[in-house]
């Protein structure tokens, strides 16, 4: 990357997993990086929402979860890759990121997306079928209330009012159509760390997703495109696979049993089907150095699920990004702001 590259942002996404039943202990892990990140300087910390739980927990209500972090930290973002939108009564939910706005001084980043779980809209009642429709028609009334507009009924807008989310919306997606479609609505792109249904790899998949982004985009401001990627940094390719490598496995046989991916993968396999980048720092940093869509992302979302590692591992990981791979990328902390005088 050269030096008149815009500095991105980098950010860290937890699916809230842990590998017992106890899911406070796998709860409290999970706040635990945010603090860390927080301290190493990381810009974003993301959560993924999932009503049906993964193996290890999975977190059902991220809002809560976030207003928890918001109080344990003092300047990382705070947002959700992905709200299921289509779950989510839009008002409340905008009430929701409102109050977490709020507590944490303006730091939330609000990614909506459709999901793909059938037992969930199942749940809720609501027609997997339509789950794209219903996105759409969320996100809209959502965005209603953040901008303080009436929303529900005449008269009616959300408390508190909510800060200027004009460039902190964004949407998940899984096609070219829907990156354009995004561009159109507004809205910063969430691109998946891995495209499933693909034999070419995930970047080259995703890359003209990006472009078609880009293209479509109008609006007076800079657009955002945060690449979520698995990155796995340790002592070495043998320390790094010992802690990734049978979950990464087991999570594409998974997959593979709805269609996913293949069946019959065998683990390097599976590695690469997630677009694994995993190993020493100077081997994780050579391989994004090739990955095709980073040059045109904003923000760097790095992630270690479906890999389930060790507390103290996933910990090490994250000082390991922090401090040796995304500088080498180009990548800065911003300057650490002032604790605040009153806490949350």
């Amino acid at each position: 990357m050269t030096s008149e590259r815009p500095r991105f942002r980098l950010g860290f996404l937890t699916h809230v997993q842990g590998r017992d039943d106890d899911i406070a202990r796998t709860y409290r892990n999970a706040q635990e990086l945010f603090v860390v990140a927080d301290e190493l300087g990381f810009d974003v910390g993301w959560v993924a929402q999932h009503h049906v739980p993964l193996g290890g927990g999975g977190l059902s209500s991220p809002w809560t979860f976030l207003a928890h972090a918001a109080a344990r930290t003092t300047r990382i973002r705070l947002g959700t890759a992905i709200t299921v939108l289509p779950l989510e009564d839009p008002v409340r939910l905008a009430e929701d990121i409102a109050v977490v706005d709020t507590l944490s001084g303006g730091r939330v980043e609000f990614g909506a997306g459709s999901g793909s779980n059938g037992l969930e809209y199942a749940a809720f009642g609501k027609e997997g079928a339509r789950k794209r429709e219903l996105t759409s028609e969320n996100l809209d009334i959502v965005r209603q209330g953040l901008d303080g507009r009436e929303v529900g009924a005449p008269g009616f807008r959300i408390q508190p009012r909510p800060g200027d989310f004009t460039d902190r919306v964004w949407q998940g997606v899984f096609s070219e159509q829907g990156a354009t479609f995004a561009a159109r609505n507004g809205s910063n792109l969430l691109l998946n760390r891995a495209a499933y249904g693909y034999d070419t790899p995930t970047d080259e998949v995703q890359r003209p997703w990006a472009d078609a982004y880009l293209a479509a985009w109008d609006r007076p401001r800079r657009p955002r495109i945060g690449l979520s990627r698995f990155v796995f940094p340790a002592k070495d390719r043998r320390t790094a696979l010992a802690a990734i490598g049978d979950d990464v496995h087991r999570a594409a046989l998974r997959m593979a049993e709805h269609g996913a991916f293949p069946r019959g993968l065998n683990a390097d396999e599976a590695l690469r089907r997630f677009h694994s980048f995993y190993g020493h720092p100077e081997d994780v940093v050579a391989a994004l150095g090739q990955e095709k869509v980073l040059p045109v992302a904003t923000d760097l979302i790095t992630q270690f699920n479906p890999a389930v590692p060790d507390h103290d591992a996933a910990i090490r990981a994250l000082e390991l990004i922090a401090t040796e791979v995304a500088p080498a990328l180009g990548w800065r902390p911003a300057q650490a702001a002032e604790p605040a005088s009153a806490g949350v």
